[in-house]
């Protein structure tokens, strides 16, 4: 398999067709939401009530289309992927851009999201 553990990334995108992105606040750069399955990002949306206009997939053999891909995300701040937000817990996997592929993937935790009653 490959460092990710996944044959596609599942992407979240708007009614505009832009790939959603999540910005820490007082940071320059942003993490394009990926998901390793269609599942996953189901779930996701399921959690989080994230109005998005579709789920769109790459598959990670296709290395022209993840170099467009990285390409087209580095035009906007996002410089890395953030693999499998759980949106309850808040943990995840950075994925780094390296190039036109992926780099470095290390665990990231977010401040969990907490339920109002």
């Amino acid at each position: 398999m490959n460092a990710l553990d996944c044959a596609e990334l599942n992407f979240l995108v708007d009614a505009q067709g832009a790939i959603i992105a999540f910005q820490e606040k007082d940071q320059s750069w942003a993490g394009a939401l990926a998901f390793s399955s269609e599942e996953a990002a189901r779930r996701f949306l399921a959690a989080s009530r994230l109005e998005v206009a579709e789920v769109a997939a790459i598959a990670l053999d296709d290395r022209a289309s993840i170099a467009g891909l990285i390409a087209a995300l580095k035009k906007r701040p996002i410089r890395y992927l953030l693999l499998d937000l759980d949106y309850a817990s808040g943990a995840c996997r950075q994925v780094d851009f390296a190039g036109g592929g992926f780099g470095a993937v290390t665990p990231r935790q977010f401040t969990a999201h907490r339920q109002h009653s």
